[in-house]
């Protein structure tokens, strides 16, 4: 008689990572570098974290009893799916990067939003591509590289990474063991300097043209996908337009602010009934109801949704302010308004109602769940 051995198992249910809040567990702390750490994060249950390469998360914490929220990189790869790190350097005064470091601890719990982010390999496919990273930059990369290791992808990838000094090297070890496992990954590392007592084989100084042709003679050719520190990027940038690099094969990670064109002023040849209109239209004043809360504020038409929250003292979470993390996705029960978001929202929750409110503008009367 056979045994159907599967009986006797305990059902797995394994659920999907989706963009929302989630409330993980630190799982292990890694010391990447004198500066620079890796948490891994996971949840008690079977989950799998699916993301595309290259997108981040926000981490909602609290420190000396204020909310506060950051946007890191996830530095993993979802090929490695029931976990997810992100790799965060030290820096000098700052708020969130110094206490992960002095206080995050194995087992510790905290939430986080997303993933979610627009600088990803997948949207992006190539045969030939170049990753270029400056210090910290290397995550975003470093997680599409990992995917491409371990799926066993064709893609020929190249992939040069610069850092100030080579004990400043990130996942140094890491990138020569990929390298010395398949053809199709070839790895330039790049120090701007050598301090005393350190040894170093590879390339030295910035990089220029002369040494991105011979890091990758057919750079032209390449997808490239680029992260770093503003300047780093920059020159990049500057590099490639000048070499003649056709621009819509260039990719780049950045967390800045999002440029606001000027409100252009009416004609000067508008008639004076028409400025008067416009001018009672911009002070128009509006209802604007926060369900949870109960709390209903007036303000003027054209108010950003998350101002308009503080002012009624309602407090939404917010952290890139620009559309991208979806840390402060609300949902409008009723109501006229106008998003333009980056990237941080899908399609099936703007059609269930949801909005991010960091890039909404109030267009008229509106009620909030949140």
């Amino acid at each position: 008689m056979s045994i159907n051995t599967a009986e006797f198992l305990n059902p797995v249910n394994t659920q999907t990572w989706e963009n929302g809040r989630h409330l993980v567990r630190c799982v292990k702390v890694i010391q990447e570098t004198h500066d620079v750490c890796t948490f891994t994060f996971g949840m008690g249950q079977p989950v799998l974290f699916f993301f595309k390469p290259g997108q981040f998360v926000t981490l909602e914490l609290e420190i000396e009893g204020e909310r506060v929220m950051r946007s890191y990189t996830i530095s993993s790869s979802p090929s490695i799916p029931y976990s997810f790190s992100i790799t965060v350097k030290r820096v000098p005064g700052g708020v969130v990067s110094n206490w992960l470091h002095d206080n995050l601890q194995p087992g510790d719990q905290l939430a986080v939003h997303g993933p979610v982010g627009q600088f990803n390999c997948l949207d992006y496919p190539a045969d030939k591509v170049l990753l270029l990273s400056g210090g910290v930059g290397i995550t975003p990369v470093m997680s599409m590289a990992r995917w491409w290791f371990n799926t066993d992808s064709e893609v020929d990838m190249v992939f040069a990474h610069s850092a100030r000094t080579p004990r400043d090297m990130i996942y140094g070890h890491e990138l020569e063991y990929m390298s010395s496992r398949i053809d199709n990954f070839r790895l330039h590392l790049i120090c701007e300097r050598i301090d005393v007592g350190q040894s170093w084989s590879g390339y030295r100084g910035y990089m220029g043209r002369s040494m991105l042709e011979l890091i990758a003679p057919d750079f032209l050719e390449r997808e490239v996908f680029c992260c770093g520190p503003a300047p780093y990027m920059k020159a990049v940038r500057n590099l490639l337009e000048d070499a003649g690099f056709d621009m819509r094969h260039y990719h780049e990670e950045s967390f800045g602010a999002t440029p606001v064109e000027d409100i252009q002023q009416a004609e000067v040849h508008a008639d004076e009934a028409e400025v008067l209109e416009a001018e009672q239209e911009l002070l128009e004043t509006v209802a604007v109801s926060f369900a949870d809360s109960d709390v209903s504020i007036d303000v003027v038409m054209g108010t950003n949704l998350n101002e308009a929250a503080l002012e009624a003292g309602v407090s939404i979470p917010k952290a890139c302010g620009m559309g991208i993390c979806g840390a402060c996705r609300v949902k409008v029960s009723s109501g006229n308004y106008h998003m333009e978001h980056n990237g941080g929202i899908t399609e099936e929750e703007i059609d269930a109602g949801y909005v991010l409110s960091c890039c909404t503008t109030v267009k008229g009367t509106m009620a909030v769940e949140y």
